[in-house]
């Protein structure tokens, strides 16, 4: 089978190239080994996790917020076979939806696992194998599994293992304070589990902002979530009904299901990149410039594997920079404002610099505004106060340089933050725009006046919140 461009991996990189490569006119086919188009996130990843995020959520209002509303419902009950038939179905109709848009825009999805037999060539397992002028590596990632003694139990769970749950466990030991592990913590804890979190690093989601990072810390402890920060987790032991967890210096847990989450690998290692001569790393990922290029110039490399961000919103984009390059055409990857989100409860949404890379940069040049959404009357309406919005700038030219966010709906408002980061907008320009009122975007103007000196609606007592 010959074709333009040849796609590996069906996820989120995957599919937008071979769609993008299509529109521009190339014959296209795409390889992928599952049953479902989608990836990690559309089957077993970003969708279901956050279909479960909107359970939880449902959870919280019906039992803290709606009486407040005036709206009876009696006593919240979790049906989880009910949850997991919704998750399922919105799976099943976003992979569907993938697989319409590969018949509408003509790209052929070859099903079978794929591997590069030279720079031109993918054999396809049980299958015909595909020559192409140009491809795109998508492979993805998986999940990465440190070797502690007895993490090897059927007990123990990674992602896909923790959505593949038919029950709820009692006790639910999160191995790793990352995304991952401090989201599904989240989801846990208001599924009714006695949920604990072992970190080795000092701090939940330790890329981020320290000040979002404390704040999640503060109220996942105050739903009940037990921390366990800078401690290692040393051994794993069956106990016969459940697991009993070492770690520390000589402590224990019991629990029944553990899940862990100490970051993914780059799926690079047995598809044939050495035949290809494709450089890589095992740990890195695939060597990629921002055209996405490899060391093979028709040769392309997105989302996990590529070794940039784990993000399926980056995989997109790179995915179309990456075909329309293999057509033709000059694009490139623009990693300034990529967006951060972050599912917990509360959410937390970032893009751009953090307030630490910010100083680390600029010194003294920066600028810091922080408005509380207890000031935010659309927040004050949802009984949705908890968190703020901080917004960053460099004070010699007012060029913003990141927003960070932690409360209600921040992952659907982050868009905004890209929007300005990308034109390269002054913090004024974000100041003086008009938000409609009253709404919880509102809190993101609001964050630029306070850097800017020029509170409107924060009491005095509050405004200390803006540093520079």
């Amino acid at each position: 089978m010959d074709c333009d461009v040849a796609v590996l991996g069906g996820g989120p990189g995957g599919y937008t190239a071979a769609i993008r490569a299509a529109q521009l006119g190339a014959t296209t086919v795409c390889i992928e080994k599952e049953p479902e188009l989608g990836g990690t996130c559309l089957r077993v990843g970003c969708i279901p996790t956050k279909a479960w995020v909107q359970t939880a959520f449902a959870l919280k209002e019906a039992g803290e917020t709606f009486a407040k509303l005036g709206v009876q419902v009696g006593e919240p009950r979790l049906d989880f076979a009910a949850s997991n038939t919704w998750k399922a179905g919105v799976v099943e109709q976003m992979t569907k939806g993938v697989a319409s848009l590969f018949k509408a825009n003509g790209v052929e999805w070859v099903k079978g696992e794929g591997r590069f037999t030279d720079a031109s060539t993918i054999a396809v397992e049980g299958g015909e194998e595909v020559r192409f002028k140009s491809a795109v590596v998508a492979t993805g990632s998986f999940p990465m599994r440190p070797p502690i003694p007895g993490l090897d139990s059927s007990r123990c769970v990674d992602s896909t293992g923790l959505l593949a749950q038919e029950q709820v466990p009692r006790r639910l030991v999160v191995l790793g304070g990352g995304i991952i592990g401090c989201e599904f913590a989240s989801i846990f804890q208001r599924f009714g589990s006695e949920v604990t979190v072992v970190e080795m690093l000092p701090r939940l989601i330790p890329m981020e902002d320290e000040d979002a990072s404390k704040e999640l810390a503060k109220q996942l402890g105050r739903r009940g979530i037990q921390l366990h920060l800078e401690k290692q987790c040393t051994q794993v032991e069956e106990t016969g009904d459940g697991l009993r967890v070492h770690f520390g210096e000589g402590e224990t847990l019991d629990c029944d299901l553990m899940l862990v989450a100490v970051g993914r690998a780059p799926a690079v290692e047995g598809i044939g990149l050495e035949a290809a001569g494709v450089e890589f790393d095992r740990r890195a990922g695939i060597s990629s410039d921002e055209h996405r290029r490899t060391s093979v110039p028709h040769i392309y490399a997105v989302g996990d594997c590529a070794g940039y961000w784990q993000l399926a919103h980056t995989a997109f984009r790179e995915g179309e920079v990456a075909a329309e390059n293999a057509c033709g055409h000059e694009a490139v990857v623009d990693a300034r404002g990529v967006p951060r989100p972050i599912y917990t409860d509360p959410e937390i949404a970032s893009v751009g610099l953090t307030e630490a890379e910010a100083r680390e940069q600029y010194g003294d040049d920066v600028a810091v505004g922080v408005f509380p959404w207890v000031a935010n009357a659309r927040a004050v309406m949802q009984n949705e106060t908890t968190g703020w919005v901080k917004s960053i700038h460099e004070t010699r030219y007012g060029e913003l340089l990141g927003l960070v966010m932690v409360g209600p709906h921040v992952t659907d408002m982050v868009e905004a933050g890209v929007v300005a980061l990308d034109a390269e907008a002054t913090v004024e320009t974000v100041a003086d725009g008009m938000a409609p009122h009253p709404t919880l975007s509102e809190a993101i103007k609001e964050a630029g006046l306070v850097a800017l000196g020029r509170p409107i609606h924060i009491p005095p007592k509050r405004r200390a919140t803006a540093k520079a």
